[in-house]
Order: structure tokens, then C-alpha cells, then sequence
């Protein structure tokens, strides 16, 4: 009877023990949340066979059940993907309400120093910003209806990018923006791609601040389709209908109709398709890679400390958002400007969009992660599983047979 409860007794101490590891990760995770243990990366199979105890043969162990519990608790504790879609934390409060609402509290003398400085941001800085974000939007809509009416031809190229060079500037002085361009002799030329990390929709402002694009987007309607409307008239910006948004193949196609005609600006992209809060940079999409031109890598980085940048667009509308901008004290960022990068040969799309967005992330000093930004809506894709089941097993079959079979 008691061999017969031998293996019971096992994995019921396995249980405890495990248990206990998940307990005392998370209380170290609580009463030590600033550090931080490096870890080399490890392989599943490497894993697996040290919690097999060295124990090598290719078939199934009821242990191997503990080290995906283990792993699944590790990415509850130390999520690195979900915290890259909320507003990044300060070490010190910059007297901003939406940054932490317990600081004012702490004593009588800060609080009136917040109050001091809610009077400056939203009586002072406010109203001015408002006017100047109104009077460039204006500006644009009616400058480029006029620069409209002239022939296509080198004088409209000229007096597009000045309306446009001018309008941009007045809109960065509505979020009192403070820029700081490095490298500016790797600025994209036309007939080429720029590819940046994307925060904000401010993005689009803070770098054509700087020099002309022609931006890519999805036709709207209300006051955003009529700034678009005029926009294209004066410049040959890439506006889809809804209809053609998921056409794949029109987009390419379009695309590669305006990086062929070297006198076109080049185009301005974000293929990570979301916001992301400006500690990483996720996944790009691999469609703008696919064209076979040059690309022009640009990394972008805010300050914090001054207003933070990132739209948190499940939780903030666009108005809502705008006023926490203006209401901010400023807008502090850097821009690098990387070499131009074209396609290797052998290398395919998505290679070459991992070392883009590799370069950006080095230069910016921001988090390389392989993740989806479309993890901020849905759910996680069924090729992130199927990959970790193959990994699974080709620890179960062994690499040799596993590799055999997939040649089969």
C-alpha cells in the first residue's frame, strides 16, 4: 500500500515545492520592486533538461508541466508587453496631476507649489497654446487650397514644403516643443521610406517640423478629412478609402508608384501600427519593407519629465489627449536621424524590418521586443503558440527526428 502511494506522496511534494517558489518569487517581486536580477536567455530545451535534472531522453516528464507554470507566473509578475501600452512611471513627481494623484497630499507647502503651477499651465499656457494650434490648423487647411490652384511644377513643389515647413512649426510652438535633431545629414531624400517608432500622433508634427513627407493614412471625415483634402492638393500625400485599407497589394502597389518618381517627397511611416509608451519598440509590420527601396530609419525619444508624449488611446480621447499636451509644461524630445538601410541580399522582408527596428532601438536607447503592438487589442496570435508547441516538441521527439519529420 505504500508503494502504491509512493508517487502520489512525489508529486504532491513537487506541488508544495513549486508553490512555494511561486509564493516566495512574488514576495521578493513585492517588498523589492526595484530590483532587477539579470538573467543570460536560455533555451527551452536547455531548460527543460536542467529541471530534468540532466535527464536528456526525448518523451514526456510530468515535471515538464512545472516549467510552463513557472514561466506563465514569471511573465504575470514581470509583464513585458502589456506595461509598454500604459504611461510610463516617474521616479519623481514633475507636479502633473494625471502623473500621480497622491503626490500633491504630502504636505501644505507642495500643494500650493501644484496649485501655483495648475494657474500657469491651464490660465497662462493654455489659451496661448489653443490660439497657435488654430491659427497654424487654419493656415494649412487655407494655404494649401491656394498653393493648389497653381500647375504642378517646381514653383508648387517650393511654396508646398515652405506652407507646409511654416504650418508644422506653428504647431509645434502650440505644445511649446523642444526638439533636438542629431545627424540631420541622414535626413530622408525622395524616392525613399522613413520608418520611426511611434508614441503619439504628435509624432508626425515633431518630425515634419523638420523636413517635408508625404504622409499615408486612411480618409476621414469631420475636420480631420477636410485638413487632408487640402493637404493633398498641394502635395501628393497617400490617403486610402476604408475599403482599400486591408487590400494589401493596392497599398504595395501605391507605394511603389510614389517612391519610383524620384521627384516625390518620401514617405512617412510608422509600421508598428499603435502608440507604444516610448520604453521599447514592438513589432513592424513588414508591408512597407516589401517595396524594395531605400528606408530611412528614425528614432524618436521623449522626456517625460516634462509632459508625457504617449497616447493611451483605449483611455484618452484625441481632445482629451491634445489638452493634456497643451496643459503639460512642455514637450522635450530627441531625433536621430540613422543611416539609410536597403534590403541585403537573401534577406527577407520581415529580417529586414527586425534590423531596422533593431537599429532604432539601439540608437534610442528603448527596449527591442518581437512582440505584436496589436496585442493592445486583441488577442494573442495562434503563431506565438504553435511556435512554443513546436519547440515542445522537438524536445519530445529530438532535434534529429523532429528536423527529419519536418523535411518530410
Amino acid at each position: 500500500m505504500e508503494s502504491y502511494l509512493f508517487p502520489f506522496d512525489s508529486l504532491i511534494c513537487m506541488l508544495l515545492g513549486i508553490s512555494f517558489t511561486v509564493w516566495f518569487t512574488l514576495l521578493l517581486h513585492l517588498y523589492k520592486p526595484y530590483r532587477i536580477i539579470a538573467k543570460e536567455p536560455v533555451s527551452l530545451e536547455q531548460e527543460i533538461q536542467d529541471m530534468r535534472r540532466g535527464g536528456a531522453e526525448p518523451e514526456f516528464d510530468m515535471s515538464d508541466i512545472f516549467y510552463f507554470c513557472r514561466r506563465g507566473v514569471e511573465s504575470i509578475v514581470d509583464d513585458e508587453v502589456t506595461k509598454r501600452f500604459t504611461a510610463e512611471e516617474l521616479e519623481s513627481w514633475n507636479l502633473l496631476t494625471r502623473s500621480n494623484y497622491n503626490f500633491h497630499h504630502i504636505s501644505t507647502r507642495l500643494t500650493a507649489l501644484w496649485g501655483v503651477g495648475v494657474l500657469i499651465r491651464y490660465g497662462f499656457l493654455l489659451p496661448l497654446r489653443v490660439t497657435l494650434a488654430f491659427t497654424g490648423v487654419g493656415l494649412l487647411v487655407v494655404l494649401t487650397s491656394i498653393v493648389g490652384l497653381f500647375p504642378n511644377g517646381r514653383m508648387k513643389n517650393y511654396l508646398s514644403d515652405k506652407v507646409h515647413l511654416m504650418c508644422y512649426r506653428i504647431c509645434v510652438r502650440a505644445l511649446t516643443a523642444i526638439i533636438t535633431y542629431h545627424d540631420s545629414e541622414n535626413k530622408p531624400k525622395n524616392g525613399g521610406i522613413c520608418v520611426a517608432n511611434h508614441t503619439s500622433p504628435i509624432d508626425v508634427i515633431i518630425l515634419a517640423s523638420d523636413g517635408c513627407y508625404a504622409m499615408v493614412g486612411q480618409v476621414h471625415g469631420g475636420l480631420m478629412g477636410v485638413i487632408q483634402r487640402a493637404m493633398v492638393k498641394a502635395c501628393p500625400h497617400i490617403w486610402f478609402e476604408r475599403s482599400e485599407v486591408k487590400d494589401r497589394h493596392l497599398v504595395a502597389k501605391r507605394l511603389s508608384d510614389h517612391v519610383a518618381d524620384k521627384s516625390k517627397l518620401p514617405i512617412l511611416i510608422f509600421p508598428e501600427g499603435t502608440c507604444i509608451n516610448n520604453t521599447s519598440v514592438m513589432m513592424f509590420k513588414k508591408g512597407s519593407f516589401e517595396i524594395g527601396c531605400t528606408v530611412y530609419p528614425v528614432a524618436i525619444k521623449y522626456d517625460p519629465r516634462f509632459g508625457d508624449a504617449f497616447w493611451n488611446s483605449s483611455k484618452f480621447g484625441m481632445v482629451n489627449y491634445l489638452l493634456h499636451m497643451m496643459s503639460s509644461w512642455a514637450i522635450v524630445c530627441s531625433v536621430w536621424y540613422l543611416p539609410p538601410m536597403s534590403r541585403m541580399e537573401g534577406e527577407d522582408a520581415v529580417q529586414f524590418a527586425n534590423r531596422v527596428k533593431a537599429a532604432i532601438a539601439r540608437k534610442g536607447g528603448l527596449a527591442d521586443l518581437l512582440w505584436d503592438g496589436g496585442l493592445k487589442r486583441g488577442k494573442v496570435k495562434e503563431v506565438f503558440k504553435e511556435e512554443q508547441q513546436k519547440l515542445y516538441s522537438k524536445v519530445l521527439v529530438g532535434s534529429t527526428s523532429f528536423q527529419s519529420t519536418n523535411q518530410d
